[in-house]
């Protein structure tokens, strides 16, 4: 990746570009994207990203090897981590925020302007 075409820039050039998305800065130093009050994922720099799944969707994430237990809640399934160290990496982040927000969408619609 280049300077000027980071994980996180990559990311959320892409996350942004989705109806309704909003990202800034969260309250404990994370860059958090929100479709409305909803958060569907939050990045620390470029090299993490945390999600929240449903535990079927988070059962099924986890058995791919595409998501790992969030390192705050361990034992719990839904909170969610993912590495990024690679562009594959990238794209899947990015292929997760969109199914949260899909799921957003399809259960409570777009966000009021």
């Amino acid at each position: 990746m280049t300077e000027t075409h980071t994980a996180s820039r990559q990311i959320t050039e892409e996350v942004t570009s989705w109806p309704g998305v909003e990202a800034g800065p969260g309250r404990r130093g994370e860059f958090a994207f929100k479709l409305g009050r909803r958060e569907i994922g939050h990045l620390h720099g470029d090299h993490a990203a945390h999600f929240g799944f449903p535990k079927d969707v988070w059962a099924e994430l986890r058995e791919q090897g595409r998501i790992a237990p969030h390192p705050v809640f361990p034992d719990s399934q839904g909170p969610a981590a993912r590495r990024i160290e690679t562009e594959a990496d990238v794209r899947d982040v990015i292929e997760l925020m969109r199914l949260n927000y899909d799921r957003a969408v399809a259960q409570h619609g777009l966000p009021a302007t």
